[in-house]
């Protein structure tokens, strides 16, 4: 084949949206419509790809950060034609065009390379798909003699006739540059939108006796656009139940296959359980017998064999080794490195520290910018005081340590090995091993001391 040039379409204002963000922008599965077509273009190894903007521009490029794009500017949302118009002069003599949208993220890359192969030996070559309901869609006229492509009627502008067919425009295409050099500046508007239709283009091929090849995408849903915000709710829910449906394949328990969300790339081991309502950001993996409870948040994790997360836990940018037990209601935040056989309990909240094997923090506590050796007990309401109001500072907690409930260990502070830390302190300083540590106050009881009282009004 040719060189291939890529052109997605994405200058759409998208009034139904009701929203100031350019409609490409709008997120599937936690990434912008665009960049979900911009991913599967790059998989065909296109010689250029060029993106037609349009409404906010600046937002659209700032949110796409490739170097190698060729941004195109449509200054006036003339139609999809005049769209074309606009990158003709960054296109190669030699090559052949493929049209893409921005609004269309769930093309699959099959479907593109099975369009490519029909299009050998420079023929035109369009994506459609029969559809039950056709409406809104621009219809595939053939010849009734040899069922050719002779035509492609918008619905504003067909017949009664014409709307009855059920094979639509997809509006994905691929045509020869040598030809469109010739045809896009024969394009007219006259039409009831006064727009230039891309889909004109195809009249001048049948003119021309240039053949015209078509083919369907592997599932109807590849070619379903988003105009408003009820159709990119629809497509969520459809990518969320494939994302689900190959887990399942693959061997992943769910609880619930429509109550399940990933939002980047999920990878599990053997076994893995995965109960309802869990959000997956970003790249999670997560090992063999991995449990997963109900209302988790897992963002850039990886999570050792055997661990266990319970409901309503937050984890994010971290390692959590094997046979870990998380939560319920923890939060693991940015830089933290959990080793083997941790306990991280309700309400404890870890940043940036590692802990090292067999080590517990089960209750209420806050360990920040922290190293933890093995078997540290620490007891529950425990404050790693990390921030002096300009700087952070590191705690080092030892082997075998024990620390009771309602310590702060002010930092920078070192816990010696095989201290124990009585329950109420303070530490500032660092402790000898071995020993019991503790800052306490002496015990008063104030005798005839009276609670205060409200005030009669």
């Amino acid at each position: 084949m040719s060189k291939l040039n890529i052109v997605i379409l994405a200058a759409g204002i998208g009034k139904r949206m009701q929203s100031s963000l350019p409609k490409v922008l709008h997120c599937l599965a936690g990434k912008p419509l665009l960049v979900h077509v911009l991913s599967t273009a790059r998989k065909l190894s296109p010689d250029k790809i060029c993106i037609v903007y349009g409404y906010n521009g600046e937002d659209v490029q700032k949110a796409i950060t490739d170097h190698d794009i060729i941004w195109v500017k449509q200054s006036e949302q003339l139609g999809t034609g005049h769209a074309l118009m606009q990158a003709l002069p960054f296109l190669d003599d030699d090559a052949s065009t493929l049209v893409l949208f921005g609004d269309v993220p769930l093309v699959k890359i099959e479907t593109l390379r099975n369009l490519l192969i029909v299009s050998s030996n420079n023929l035109c070559a369009l994506l459609t798909a029969n559809m039950d309901n056709p409406y809104g869609y621009g219809r595939i006229i053939r010849s009734q003699e040899a069922s050719k492509v002779i035509a492609i009627v918008e619905e504003k502008d067909a017949s009664q006739a014409q709307k009855k067919v059920c094979e639509i425009n997809t509006g994905v295409m691929l045509l020869p540059n040598k030809y469109l050099q010739d045809w896009l500046p024969k394009l007219e508007n006259n039409n009831q939108q006064h727009e230039y239709y891309l889909t004109d283009l195809i009249s001048f091929a049948v003119e021309n006796k240039v053949s015209i090849a078509t083919e369907r995408p592997i599932n109807t849903w590849e070619i379903l656009g988003v105009n408003s915000k009820v159709q990119l709710a629809k497509l969520e829910r459809i990518y969320q139940n494939n994302y689900a449906e190959k887990l399942l394949e693959q061997g992943v328990g769910l609880a619930d296959p429509e109550r399940i969300d990933i939002r980047g790339n999920l990878l599990c081991g053997q076994d893995v359980m995965i109960d309802v309502g869990c959000i997956f950001e970003g790249k999670v993996i997560l090992g063999d017998h991995v449990i997963v409870k109900a209302n988790c948040i897992l963002k850039d994790m990886t999570v050792g064999s055997g661990t266990t997360i319970a409901p309503f836990s937050l984890l994010e940018d971290s390692e959590v080794g094997e046979n870990c037990r998380i939560g319920p209601y923890a939060r693991i935040r940015p830089g933290t490195k959990l080793a083997s056989k941790v306990h991280v309990g309700n309400f404890v909240e870890l940043k940036n520290s590692s802990v090292a094997f067999g080590s517990k923090a089960n209750h209420l506590s806050y360990i920040g910018d922290s190293i933890i050796g093995k078997n540290v007990n620490i007891g529950a309401g425990t404050i790693t005081c990390n921030y002096d109001g300009v700087n952070k500072h590191q705690t080092i907690i030892e082997d075998n340590v024990f620390i009771g409930s309602d310590t702060q260990l002010v930092a920078p502070v070192k816990v010696t090995a095989g201290t124990t830390i009585g329950a109420g302190s303070t530490i500032t300083r660092n402790t000898p091993p071995g020993q019991l540590s503790l800052s306490r106050s002496k015990q008063v009881s104030i005798a005839g001391w009276m609670r205060p009282t409200k005030n009669k009004v």
